[in-house]
């Protein structure tokens, strides 16, 4: 293996060997480690030193890096502290996690490290955001984020340089092509020969290099640094190298042809530059005995002290509040002077106000710049606050609602619109695995708000027209709110954008033309998590949200039932207090949805008022929900599937019992 030193001085050249050096110990300390039953899993990342440590090396102390699973080297180049490393392996309090994931499994804003999670593909989406944020920002910094060449068959790698391409961002995709996913050779996983070549068909610039070799990985990084710096395009790094060990030590490499890790062991990143820093004189042999033994007696006082922590204690208080960063919400009052405005313009109100209170929000997603939506939400925005605040994304879910919460890593805000809520499952993974467990997981909170345009009655059939509120009220550490008129909606929305958290924001498009109602002019907020009682009633409590409110108040008009009718407003959090004692009062309750039935919020609030009230009631508690199938096309079809059909069936049978 040759090595180019390029005017690098014996010191900078001793700094790589002891950095090349260190994780290599680390590696050999962790697998006795594992053998001993001192910890639990180790994902080696032995023989791939050299990216690491170059990658770590070449990039500037202030430019994020977003590492994966084989990156030890990343960690211990940019100082992470070995004693919250350890107790970080072994699940210790001390650790970057307080023991809620493993391994590599975090970030460290200190060290501008943002740490994988198992999906593995999301990470590039993120390393979009955070290049945006530096491009709008006007910083003369770039991102790396690595991907394996397994992970990299995933729709996110495809997505996220798609995005870097289009909006020229400062990216480097580093791709670790270690020849093999777990067991799967590289060509069953793909049928080119290098990732280099992928780079013309995504407009963006590309090479492929010797990943063992630690001075061809660093100069190559700062070369390209430069290169995007001045031309302002992404760029696609091909490390070859080769995975010693096991995907994780239990896996083994029993699948391996004869021979192939004999063949890579002589072209070892640690011992080739060992080698080349005493054949140089750089180094002699008792220097590096000294220096290794300096290391490894440094690795292990630290990995005895964490060995030395207390275990966790749970705490159930703890890990609930942990779901979300701490905000204390400011209430901002509605003003006296108040204009009609239909649901519509409410929100885009509330977003016009907020662009400008928030200098740093930047709204995102399909053709909602000149165009304005497909709902015409954003129209005029764009114009008013700039194309780079007011951004057009392709059809990248996945990346979009990652550059989100990239942006909020670098400080920023961001609104995503999925033109339907119906399309969110393609973004669906970023948010219920990145921004829901991000705070739980390393204390970083996801300031992204995802607007979903929702609901049928508008006979748009199966893909356009689903409640799928439920997917995310079932994941702890999402807020999820859903107005049901203007004024709610306008006052939540603002409240949204300001919490540091992540909330999905539905609003149902039946009712975006057909209601209206006088909304303050000013910048107002309204507090998450509380519900309204719009119905005085004593009959029956009946609890809704969305366009449900509506048609409970006009049946109980159109019909004289004394019924109280609770606008839930958010459903994450769930206003339980507003709920029980409407249920108190009136001795009968019924729950509202345009969801279907099974695993519906609804089902829930039933439990909650059987569990908390049951002395309180007089009957059943009942639920009106829509039909168990898809959403049907046909208006005919779609009136029968409705809630709406059988919700004076319903109301009647409760009254009646």
């Amino acid at each position: 293996m040759k090595f180019n030193r390029k005017g690098l001085t014996d010191q900078e050249l001793i700094d790589f060997y002891t950095a090349i050096l260190s994780p290599r110990l680390i590696e050999e300390k962790m697998l006795i480690a594992l053998r001993q039953g001192r910890i639990s899993k180790w994902f080696s990342g032995y023989g791939q030193e050299a990216i690491s440590v170059g990658a770590a090396l070449a990039m500037e102390e202030e430019e994020f890096m977003l590492p994966m699973h084989r990156n030890l080297g990343i960690f211990t180049t940019r100082k992470v502290p070995l004693d919250r490393l350890f107790s970080q392996f072994q699940g210790k309090m001390n650790g970057f996690t307080k023991g809620r994931d493993r391994s590599f499994h975090f970030g460290t804003k200190d060290h501008k490290i943002v740490g994988m999670i198992s999906h593995l593909g999301p990470q590039m989406g993120i390393a979009d955001g955070i290049a945006l944020a530096h491009k709008l920002k006007g910083e003369d910094k770039v991102c790396l984020v690595i991907t394996g060449d397994g992970g990299a068959s995933e729709g996110d790698f495809h997505e996220a340089l798609n995005v870097a391409a289009v909006w020229k961002l400062p990216v480097i995709f580093l791709v670790e092509n270690n020849q093999w996913g777990l067991s799967t050779p590289s060509h069953e996983q793909f049928a080119f020969k290098s990732f280099a070549y992928k780079a013309m068909g995504y407009g963006v610039k590309a090479k492929s290099i010797d990943g063992n070799n630690l001075l061809e990985v660093y100069h190559t990084i700062k070369e390209i640094r430069e290169e995007i710096k001045k031309d302002s395009v992404p760029f696609i790094l091909e490390c070859r190298t080769f995975r010693m060990r096991g995907h994780e030590e239990a896996s083994g490499t029993k699948y391996y042809p004869d021979g192939v890790q004999d063949e890579w062991s002589e072209k070892d990143p640690v011992e080739n530059f060992r080698a080349y820093m005493i054949n140089e004189d750089i180094i002699s042999p008792d220097e590096n005995e000294n220096l290794t033994q300096r290391i490894k007696q440094q690795i292990n006082a630290a990995f005895e002290a964490a060995f030395a922590e207390d275990p966790v204690v749970f705490d159930a208080e703890q890990e609930l509040k942990d779901r979300f960063a701490d905000y204390q919400f400011e209430a901002k009052q509605a003003g006296e002077e108040k204009e009609d405005r239909r649901l519509v313009d409410a929100i885009h109100d509330a977003l016009d106000q907020s662009m400008e209170a928030h200098p740093n929000l930047v709204l995102m997603g399909q053709d909602i710049a000149k165009y304005g939506g497909v709902f015409k939400v954003t129209e005029g925005l764009a114009d008013k606050y700039g194309y780079d605040r007011v951004r057009n994304t392709p059809l990248c879910e996945s990346a979009i609602v990652g550059s989100g919460l990239g942006l909020s890593i670098s400080g920023m805000k961001a609104v995503v619109e999925m033109q339907f809520a119906d399309f969110v499952t393609e973004g669906f993974n970023q948010i219920v695995n990145n921004l829901a467990k991000i705070h739980y997981r390393w204390g970083q909170n996801a300031d992204v708000v995802v607007r979903m345009p929702t609901g049928a009655g508008v006979a748009a059939g199966p893909f356009h027209s689903q409640s799928n509120e439920a997917w995310f009220t079932h994941v702890p550490g999402l807020k999820v709110v859903y107005p049901a008129f203007p004024a709610d909606a306008k006052g939540l929305l603002i409240a949204a954008i300001e919490d540091p958290n992540p909330v999905l924001f539905f609003e149902h498009k039946a009712l975006y033309r057909s209601i209206s109602e006088p909304v303050a002019n000013n910048y107002y907020n309204l507090p998450i998590g509380k519900a309204a009682v719009v119905r005085e009633g004593k009959a029956a409590t009946v609890i809704a949200y969305g366009a449900t409110v509506h048609w409970a108040l006009d049946l109980a008009e159109e019909n004289g039932y004394d019924l109280e009718v609770i606008d839930l407003r958010s459903l994450m959090p769930l206003d339980e207090e507003a709920i029980l004692a409407s249920v108190r009062k009136t001795h009968r309750a019924l729950v509202l949805t345009e969801d279907t039935a099974f695993g519906s919020i609804v089902n829930d609030i039933a439990a909650l008022i059987t569990e908390e009230a049951f002395e309180a009631l007089d009957a059943p508690v009942r639920r009106c929900a829509s039909l168990d199938t898809p959403v049907p096309f046909a208006s005919e079809l779609e009136q029968g599937f409705l809630a709406k059909a059988r919700l004076k069936e319903t109301v009647e049978a409760l009254l009646a019992y």
